[in-house]
């Protein structure tokens, strides 16, 4: 992979590349040194408890996240192909009004795609077909699976994994005591692996056709949201639940909402002081063939087209250079080279925004002297903006919010300890 491909790839914060690069690469090394260094002045032993308990649940974390969606997701794509249905019908397809006019949806799709002489696309058709005559059924399936995709990784990461941890510290400490003392108590009450499940269940009454019709970056959230609340009922008595409780709202805040903010102000504050334009992604700003055909003026046409415009243009031009590119870039998927997926719900807004920048970025490039400078130049500034998002983004995960989160904690308890360590070494 080149080195514009690793930035456009981090540097897409609706991915989970931002979130792998920063917490495996970035945050849990500086957070586990922190940790140490929090606990050791006042104890050794609490350090040492803490830092393994810190290890364990930053790589376990994260070893969950990236492997279990996915995982979850292929094993739920194969059960529902086995019951007959495709698992590429977007179920949001079915959120369709015929009476407003709709551009796409599932029974729209199956009479503006029915036509077609291609093998493919008349099987797609046969898909929403089956699909729309056995709705309740196609709808169960699919809500499940993203329900199984949420609540897993959710209850491993929020309940189960804690657990493990709490008990693993709780068994390491009384069989050390036990070789220095022939009685003890134990010292973290109900903190065994086999109280889980005692606190009230999570209901998901209701949830699953919600959650069928979440996009990537709301599921991750989801996710990342129940878990927040799982860690926070399973912590242990005392301080630690809102310590927690201020980490996990950090974490949140800091994965999903800075960096997409950080974006927006490093683009537009780049884009006047170097008088550039930098909206696109790094692989099409390095695209030779993409430059070729902004300097032969191919996408004049975007400028007063809106995202339901550009799909119509994309479904009656599939081979033109705009359809290549939105392609490229996941804004349509295409089925064959002469057509898109019917299957597959298109983001009409994404694809907007996407046809806009390209637009702007051409119009701009046409204006300056020179369009391969101008270009280059967009690269330069946009890549530089991707790191300094990645790096800010990064130092405020790993280091500021523990030092504020250890201040605070500092503040309330009047330790350095962690809070459900503290009585460790009584």
């Amino acid at each position: 992979m080149s080195l514009v491909n690793i930035i456009s790839a981090v540097g897409n914060n609706n991915s989970v590349y931002p979130l792998l690069f920063r917490d495996c690469g970035v945050e849990n090394p500086i957070k586990i040194a922190l940790t140490y260094k929090q606990n050791i002045d006042e104890s050794p032993k609490v350090a040492r408890y803490a830092v393994r308990e810190r290890s364990i649940d930053e790589y376990t974390t994260s070893a969950v996240w990236l492997g279990t969606v996915p995982a979850v997701e292929y094993v739920s794509d194969k059960f529902i192909a086995k019951k007959g249905f495709s698992p590429l019908i977007s179920a949001r397809l079915f959120k369709e009004d015929l009476d407003k006019n709709p551009f796409q949806g599932i029974e729209f799709n199956i009479k503006k795609f029915g036509n077609s002489a291609s093998k493919e696309v008349q099987a797609a058709v046969a898909d929403l077909v089956k699909a729309k005559e056995n709705k309740k059924a196609f709808e169960s399936l699919m809500s499940k699976k993203f329900v199984a995709a949420v609540t897993i990784p959710m209850a491993l990461i929020g309940f189960i994994i804690p657990k493990c941890i709490f008990a693993l510290s709780s068994k390491i400490n009384k069989r050390e005591k036990a070789k220095q003392q022939p009685a003890y108590s134990d010292i973290f009450p109900k903190s065994d692996i086999a109280t889980f499940g005692q606190k009230k269940d999570v209901a998901f009454t209701g949830f699953a056709s919600t959650v069928a019709n979440l996009t990537t970056p709301d599921k991750m959230a989801a996710i990342d949201g129940g878990y927040a609340i799982g860690r926070i009922l399973t912590a242990r008595p005392g301080y630690e639940p809102v310590d927690i409780a201020f980490k996990m709202a950090g974490m949140l805040y800091l994965n999903y909402v800075a960096p997409k903010q950080l974006e927006k102000l490093f683009d537009f504050t780049s884009g006047k002081l170097f008088k550039s334009n930098v909206n696109l992604d790094p692989k099409l700003l390095n695209n030779k063939e993409f430059v070729s055909e902004v300097k032969n003026n191919k996408f004049e046409f975007l400028k007063d087209m809106d995202g339901r415009k550009m799909l119509e243009y994309i479904d009656n031009n599939p081979n033109s250079s705009f359809t290549k590119f939105a392609s490229m870039f996941k804004k349509v998927t295409m089925l064959t080279s002469d057509s898109r997926d019917p299957r597959v719900f298109v983001d009409i807004k994404d694809l907007e925004a996407f046809g806009k920048n390209i637009y702007s970025f051409a119009k701009d490039g046409l204006a300056s002297k020179n369009l391969n400078k101008f270009a280059k130049k967009a690269l330069c500034v946009k890549s530089f903006n991707i790191i300094s998002n990645v790096a800010l983004s990064s130092f405020l995960l790993s280091y500021v919010l523990p030092k504020t989160q250890f201040a605070l904690r500092e503040l309330f308890t009047g330790s350095k300890l962690e809070p459900g360590l503290a009585n460790i070494d009584k």
